[in-house]
C-alpha cells in the first residue's frame, strides 16, 4: 500500500509541475525509484518541492530564497543523487542547505556560517556540497601563517580562522572544498630539520659563491613563527660557507655550491689555449678589441703581455700558435666561447678557369711592278712601283746587282722579266702573288686551391724583354769611341689568375676574379719591337658549388682590303691589272673564358680532388710508354714517373711494397 501511495503522490506532483518543469519517475518501488529531472527556467521552489517528495525530507525555505533555475538530465538518477545535484544547484545560485535535526533549511549562502551544519565529521566527503565545519591541527608550521596562504583558495562566504594557542585551523565551507584544504595543509605541514652546516671551498672563493647564491635566491624575512629561510654566510678566514635552514634547502644549496666550486681546466686564472686553425696573433688583437672596446688595439710585435682592463691580459705566442689569457672566470668563459667559434677549419675552394680561343686569319696580295729606263737612248723613264709582300721592284733590282745585300728571301710567288744593258732601253716587270692562311686553337685550364676569404694567385708566364730606350755615348780619351746603350724592361706574358672566394651560407660561392691571358703576336710588321696580345677580365660573380659560368668573351669578325693603282689606267679592264696592286685580309676571333668553383669542406673532399689530379698526371706519363730505341742513349735509366700517392702508415699492417719504375 505504501508503494502505491508513493507512486500516486509522485504522479500528482508531476501534474502540478507541468509547464514549468517536469520530473519523470520510474516507479519500481521506494528503494529503486529513478528520477530524471528536467527544469527549464523554473522557480526554485518547484525544484525544492520535487526534492522533498523524491527524498522524503522536510525542507524549510527562507523567504529570501528566490531564483529561476534550470536543471537538465538525460539519464535517470537515484533520490540521493538527485539530492546531491540539488545541493550543487543551490551553490550555483548562492544558497545553502543546512541540516537541523530531521529538517533541512534553505538559506542564503551569506548566513551559512551562523547556522549549525555537519560539524566535525569523522570523514569529509570530497564530492559533496553540504556545509561542513572542521578543525585541523597543524604540527610543524604556524597556523596563523597558513591563513594568509589558504584564504585566496576559499570562497568569500567560507570561514577560515587560526587559533594560535593550540596552533589549529577552523574551516567552515562546503565538504568538497574543506577536503581540499585539509589535503593542502597536510602537504605543507612537514617537519623541519633546521641545522647549520659548514662547506669548505676547494677552488672557488667563498665570498663570490655566497654573492652568487644570494642573487639567485634573495632572502625572505620570517613571519609569524613560520619556517626560516635559508641563510648563507661566508667565512673568509677559512674560505668556507655556513648554511642554516631546512634540511631540504641545505641539500639544494650544497648541490649548487658543488657545481660552483668546480676547478678550471688548467687551474687558476691563467690559461694557455693552443689554436688549431686560426692565427694566434690575429685572434689576440681581435679579443683585445672586444674587451677594451677600441678598434685600434693591436698586438705588440714583441709579443709582450698587454692589459686590456679588468685584470685581463692576452698575448700571443707565435712559436706554438697559442694564446696566453689571464682573466676572471666569467671573462675567461666568454673568451673561450669566442675562440671556439673562431678557431674552426675553414672550407677551401678549388677554382678552375677555362680559356678557349679559336681564331683564323686569311690574307692575299696580288700586284704588278714595272720600270722602264731609257736614259741610254734619251728616251723617257717611267714605271709603276708598289711594295708587294714586303718588297718592290727596286729591291729586286738592287739584289740582282749586289746579291750581298740580300738578307731574306722574298715572300710569295714572284715572276719577273727584264733587260739590263749599257746601251738601249732597260726595263723590268714583276708579277707577285701572295696568300696566307693561319689558324689558332688555344685551350688553357689554370686552376688554384685557396681557403675561404683568402686571396690566391697563379702565374704561368714568361718574362719577355722589351726595349724601352736606347742612346749612344761618346767615350774614350780621344772622344772618337761610341758606346751604344739600351734600356730593357721585362714583362710577364702568359696566364695569370688572381682570385678571392667567399662561401655563402648555402652552396654558392662569390668570386672576385682578375684573369689575364697574354701572348706574343706572330707578326710584328711595322712595329719597333715585339707585339703582345693581352686579354684581361676583372669581375665579381656568384656561382653554385660545382657550377660553371662564362666570365666573358670576344667574338670578332673583321675584313680589310686595299688597292693601289695608277689613275685612269688602273680601271681599264684586263690591261688595268698591270697598273695596280691589291691586298685583302680577313680575321675571325672567338674567345671565351669560363670559371668553375668547387667547395672542399673537409679533408675528404681535398683528398679526392688531389688524388684525381695526381692520378691524371701519372696516367699521362704512363701513356708515353717505354722507349724502343735500338741504341738507347741512356741505357738502364728508368723513365721518370710519379709514384703512387703516399698514405698514412697503418700501425696494424706492414707498409706497402715500393713502387717499381717503368724501365725505358
Amino acid at each position: 500500500m505504501s508503494s502505491m501511495l508513493r507512486s500516486s503522490v509522485l504522479g500528482t506532483l508531476l501534474v502540478i509541475l507541468l509547464g514549468l518543469g517536469s520530473v519523470r519517475v520510474d516507479a519500481q518501488g521506494s528503494t529503486s525509484a529513478r528520477i530524471t529531472p528536467n527544469f527549464k527556467e523554473a522557480d526554485i521552489t518547484q525544484v525544492i518541492e520535487a526534492v522533498a517528495v523524491s527524498t522524503g525530507r522536510s525542507i524549510i525555505v527562507d523567504p529570501r530564497v528566490r531564483a529561476q533555475v534550470t536543471m537538465l538530465s538525460s539519464t535517470p538518477m537515484t533520490p540521493d543523487a538527485f539530492y546531491e545535484a540539488f545541493l550543487a544547484l543551490l551553490q550555483v545560485h548562492g544558497f545553502v542547505a543546512v541540516p537541523s535535526g530531521k529538517v533541512i533549511k534553505i538559506i542564503p549562502d551569506a548566513n551559512s556560517r551562523t547556522m549549525p551544519g555537519n560539524d566535525l565529521p569523522d570523514r569529509v566527503s570530497d564530492t559533496s556540497d553540504e556545509l561542513v565545519t572542521q578543525v585541523v591541527a597543524v604540527n610543524n608550521v604556524s597556523a596563523a601563517q597558513l591563513v594568509a596562504i589558504l584564504r585566496p583558495l576559499m570562497p568569500q562566504n567560507a570561514h577560515l580562522a587560526a587559533y594560535s594557542a593550540s596552533n589549529t585551523l577552523i574551516i567552515a565551507d562546503r565538504a568538497n572544498n574543506v577536503n581540499r584544504m585539509a589535503r593542502i595543509i597536510k602537504r605543507i605541514d612537514q617537519a623541519s630539520d633546521a641545522d647549520v652546516e659548514v662547506v669548505t671551498m676547494q677552488n672557488a672563493t667563498a665570498v663570490e659563491v655566497v654573492r652568487t647564491m644570494t642573487a639567485l635566491n634573495p632572502a625572505q624575512a620570517q613571519t609569524d613563527g613560520g619556517m626560516a629561510p635559508l641563510r648563507t654566510v661566508a667565512d673568509e678566514r677559512s674560505n668556507s660557507i655556513l648554511l642554516a635552514g631546512d634540511k631540504t634547502q641545505r641539500l639544494r644549496a650544497r648541490t649548487l655550491i658543488a657545481y660552483l666550486d668546480t676547478p678550471l681546466v688548467s687551474g687558476g686564472d691563467t690559461r694557455v689555449r693552443y689554436l688549431r686553425y686560426a692565427d694566434a696573433e690575429k685572434i689576440a688583437a681581435k679579443l683585445k678589441e672586444q674587451l677594451s672596446g677600441t678598434a685600434g688595439a693591436t698586438v705588440a710585435a714583441s709579443g709582450a703581455a698587454t692589459s686590456v682592463g679588468g685584470g685581463t691580459t692576452i698575448w700571443a705566442e707565435p712559436e706554438t700558435n697559442a694564446l696566453v689569457i689571464t682573466a676572471p672566470a666569467k671573462t675567461m668563459n666568454s673568451l673561450m666561447s669566442v675562440i671556439d667559434r673562431l678557431d674552426i677549419r675553414r672550407a677551401q675552394v678549388i677554382v678552375e678557369a677555362i680559356i678557349a680561343e679559336v681564331s683564323a686569319d686569311k690574307s692575299a696580295e696580288l700586284g704588278v711592278n714595272w720600270l722602264v729606263d731609257g736614259s741610254n737612248t734619251d728616251r723617257a723613264v717611267g714605271g709603276f712601283i708598289e711594295p708587294i709582300g714586303g718588297t718592290s721592284i727596286f729591291d729586286l733590282v738592287r739584289a740582282a746587282r749586289d746579291p750581298a745585300i740580300v738578307t731574306a728571301a722574298p715572300r710569295g710567288t714572284t715572276v719577273g722579266v727584264g733587260r739590263f744593258a749599257d746601251t738601249g732601253i732597260n726595263f723590268a716587270a714583276v708579277l707577285r702573288a701572295l696568300r696566307g692562311d693561319s689558324t689558332t686553337n688555344i685551350i688553357a685550364t689554370p686552376y688554384i686551391v685557396t681557403m675561404d676569404n683568402q686571396a690566391a694567385e697563379i702565374k704561368v708566364a714568361q718574362e719577355v724583354p722589351f726595349v724601352t730606350g736606347q742612346f749612344t755615348n761618346q767615350g774614350g780619351n780621344t772622344g772618337n769611341t761610341l758606346n751604344p746603350f739600351q734600356t730593357i724592361q721585362r714583362q710577364e706574358v702568359g696566364t695569370i689568375l688572381k682570385i678571392t672566394p667567399q662561401i655563402n651560407e648555402g652552396d654558392a660561392v662569390m668570386l672576385k676574379i682578375e684573369q689575364e691571358s697574354s701572348s706574343i703576336a706572330a707578326s710584328s710588321s711595322g712595329a719597333v719591337d715585339l707585339i703582345t696580345n693581352k686579354r684581361t677580365i676583372s669581375t665579381n660573380v656568384l656561382i653554385e658549388d660545382g657550377g660553371t659560368v662564362v666570365l666573358g668573351g670576344l667574338i670578332q669578325d673583321s675584313q680589310t682590303g686595299g688597292e693601289q693603282r695608277v689613275p685612269f689606267l688602273g680601271r681599264i679592264p684586263v690591261i688595268g691589272e698591270a697598273f695596280r696592286a691589291r691586298s685583302a685580309k680577313k680575321t675571325k676571333t672567338n674567345l671565351m673564358v669560363f670559371i668553375q668553383p668547387r667547395i672542399l669542406r673537409d679533408g675528404t673532399d681535398a683528398t679526392v680532388e688531389t688524388n684525381q689530379k695526381y692520378n691524371y698526371m701519372r696516367d699521362q706519363q704512363r701513356s708515353l710508354g717505354p722507349q724502343r730505341d735500338v741504341l738507347p742513349l741512356l741505357p738502364g735509366e728508368p723513365r721518370a714517373i710519379l709514384p703512387k700517392i703516399p698514405t698514412a702508415p697503418d700501425k696494424e699492417q706492414p707498409p706497402a711494397a715500393p713502387v717499381k719504375e717503368i724501365p725505358k
